[in-house]
């Protein structure tokens, strides 16, 4: 085989290229090819045979190695009795060979052209299956590895370089995409050690806050109970006075009883006389020392006022508690809306000072699938009417049939809603889906959302802390804190959703030729957002696209909506 830098030649090629042709880079990593010299297969050969050995030693297979059954070793294809290692593989041959099997490779001036690597796998894999050809040049702008064929029809305009200069240039990009995500990592696991500070704080602070409540409502507490005695002391004052004056007004009048009485008997004894001069004589007497026998007319008006204090009393009691109420609690509901007050963790984004300038927003397909996010589905959190498919990518309403899931706090009981694994946060994001039926909702939510409820704020439409596009057979509508906003456009088989999470921007787009902008929610994200979906009607579906199927145009992935 000629040596992979010469230059292309002008073959005739065929005009289509095979997808099992098209191997990435990343599966492709071997050792510089090139043309075997005699004099380095005398060496390679030297080193084959130890000091005191001969030639005819080499020619006998090893025994087998210990390590001969480890998934990653590589085993000779002419070692059919016992396993033996292989030391190279034979991109010309796609064969790979043992020390002994590979001597003649070495000695044989024939076989020097054969591009000698070190053992691997997937030799097939690296031969062209429409020319049967080496897989040894690479395409920068598809990257794909190349046979020299394919490399002079479909991709001459692409310049397509040799593997071994393409290897060179992308390790170096490869090293320097470990380094930085070891300085991801480590800038993440900082983060992660101050959340972890940062909780401790939240619950100290938090305590100590309580502990400052409970003075202060300890002071309401006393002041209640000494407003509590006051008022009893005044009923009780007010009952003293009431009783002196009924015990003064009675003991008045039993006095005045006793006097009646009395006058009573000497009435009757002057009625009783005989002579008219005594009965005459005492009754002018009797009619002297008479008094005034006025007596008071007692009025008892004790329920009334008795009603009069309750009435006052219950609503003192009214106001107060409605002072309270709004006094505390809607005056913190404002403290907790102030942007700079409240419980919060602030963050920002980790990036390296070269990528800090603000990228402007995107605006064709292939620069929003930049941003592409790799979505699952949590079967946690599904509705049991709800079943998952393809690898949880899938979710469809199976209605009345539901699915023995196993009882969990996280999984959605009365809204027919299901989350994903993976959350949205700092940064940029973007996801496809493709759906059916007559009534399907997709958005993001916090995690915090209700699982349990039956109430509107526990389905992505009714809270505030939820974004959603609603399908409902006929068109699109916008859902926000239980406010829906019609969206005149047409349907589209495919939705994108994208996050801009720093700015505080969630867009819906309807995805064809191409980005149709559905409608924008702009707001301010205080957790990590999770793709939500609720699917209240039967036979409803939806798919969340990999980023494979991404790439296809839409109705055409395998998993479609629309695929039984």
């Amino acid at each position: 085989m000629a040596d992979t830098g010469a230059p292309l030649s002008s073959k005739p090629v065929c005009k289509s290229q095979s997808a099992s042709a098209m191997v990435p880079l990343a599966r492709k990593e071997e050792e510089k090819p090139g043309t075997i010299a005699k004099s380095k297969s005398a060496a390679q050969l030297g080193t084959n045979i130890s000091a005191n050995g001969s030639a005819r030693d080499v020619d006998k297979p090893k025994p087998p190695a210990a390590d001969v059954d480890a998934p990653d070793v590589v085993l000779c294809d002419f070692c059919l009795e016992t396993k033996v290692k292989a030391v190279k593989t034979c991109l010309t041959c796609m064969i790979n060979y043992c020390e002994a099997h590979l001597r003649p490779h070495l000695e044989k001036p024939k076989l020097h052209a054969h591009q000698l690597v070190g053992p691997i796998n997937d030799a097939e894999l690296r031969r062209c299956s429409t020319h049967n050809k080496p897989l040894d040049w690479f395409c920068q702008e598809d990257l794909l590895c190349l046979c020299q064929d394919c490399a002079m029809e479909q991709h001459r305009e692409h310049n397509p370089i040799p593997c071994s200069e393409a290897r060179r240039q992308k390790e170096a990009e490869v090293h320097e995409t470990v380094a930085e995500y070891e300085w991801k990592l480590k800038s993440a696991e900082i983060a992660i050690e101050k959340l972890e500070a940062n909780t401790t704080s939240i619950q100290n602070s938090v305590s100590e806050a309580k502990r400052a409540i409970n003075l202060q409502f300890e002071d309401v507490h006393s002041a209640v109970n000494k407003s509590h005695t006051k008022v009893l002391e005044f009923l009780e004052l007010r009952e003293r006075a009431a009783l002196n004056q009924s015990n003064g007004i009675k003991t008045h009048l039993e006095q005045k009883c006793s006097e009646l009485r009395k006058c009573k008997v000497k009435a009757e004894r002057i009625a009783s006389h005989r002579n008219e001069f005594s009965f005459l004589q005492e009754y002018c007497e009797f009619k002297k020392s008479a008094g005034d026998d006025t007596l008071p007319s007692v009025y008892i008006g004790l329920k009334d006022k008795l009603s009069g204090i309750q009435r006052v009393i219950s609503e003192a009691t009214e106001k107060i508690i409605e002072m309270l109420q709004t006094s505390y609690l809607e005056r913190l509901q404002v403290f907790a809306k102030e942007e700079d007050l409240g419980i919060k963790t602030m963050v920002s984004a980790i990036v390296p000072k070269e990528h800090r300038i603000s990228a402007p927003e995107p605006a064709s397909r292939n620069e929003f699938l930049k941003y592409k996010s790799n979505l699952t589905l949590d079967p946690v959190t599904a509705h049991r009417f709800l079943r998952l498919l393809e690898d949880n990518r899938k979710v469809s309403n199976t209605a009345p049939w539901q699915h023995p899931y196993p009882d969990d706090p996280q999984r959605f009981e009365d809204f027919r809603q299901v989350l994903s694994v993976e959350s949205f946060y700092i940064g940029r994001h973007y996801y496809e889906v493709e759906f059916k039926g007559e009534e399907v909702h997709m958005g993001v939510t916090y995690k915090c959302i209700d699982r349990k409820g039956s109430e509107s704020n526990s389905c992505i439409t009714g809270n505030d802390f939820s974004w959603t596009l609603k399908w409902n057979g006929k068109e699109f509508s916008a859902w926000h804190s239980d406010v829906e906003t019609p969206l005149k456009t047409e349907k589209f088989p495919r939705v994108g959703i994208y996050i801009n999470y720093v700015s505080g921007n969630i867009s819906f787009y309807g995805v064809a030729d191409k980005m149709t902008l559905l409608h924008q929610f702009e707001g301010k994200f205080a957790e990590p957002l999770y793709a939500a979906f609720w699917l209240p009607k039967k036979e409803s579906s939806v798919v969340v696209l990999s980023p494979d199927n991404i790439m296809l145009p839409p109705g055409s992935s395998p998993t479609a909506a629309g695929t039984p």
